[in-house]
């Protein structure tokens, strides 16, 4: 399960949000071999002065469009697959929400299975068949 945070600055409408949240799960569904309904995402809007980034840190020149994203999800991935799903989820971003691909940063923090719990306080992927995954 990975587990989405995404943060923007306040004022986009509603449908370039929505694509943004789409473009991060399709490029997870496609790229890192997610379950399409494994959606749990977090979005934050903050006010200009409370998302606070360099405008040109490793020569990428970002803007006041920037799209900050975190996911948290279980190791096992290739650097491969790491890869392209950075390139596709800027790509997914850019065509159906306008973002451009310099004000995309994403990062993946991964763990083990036994550190999610999804409800009942219980580690389901410890206890439950692999097949109930998906």
């Amino acid at each position: 399960m990975p587990f989405v945070r995404i943060d923007l600055i306040k004022g986009r409408a509603e449908a370039e949000i929505a694509a943004i949240s789409q473009a991060v799960h399709q490029a997870m569904v496609e790229c890192l071999n997610v379950p399409a309904r494994d959606q749990f995402q977090i979005i934050n809007e903050h006010a200009p002065d409370r998302l606070l980034f360099s405008r040109d840190y490793l020569g990428i020149e970002r803007g006041p469009g920037i799209v900050l994203v975190q996911v948290f999800l279980s190791s096992g991935r290739s650097t491969q697959q790491k890869q392209a799903f950075y390139a596709r989820a800027a790509s997914l971003m850019g065509q159906n929400a306008g973002v451009r691909a310099e004000d995309v940063t994403l990062s993946l923090t991964e763990n083990t299975r036994e550190d999610w719990s999804f409800g009942l306080g219980r580690a389901q992927y410890l206890e439950l068949p692999r097949e109930e995954w998906r």
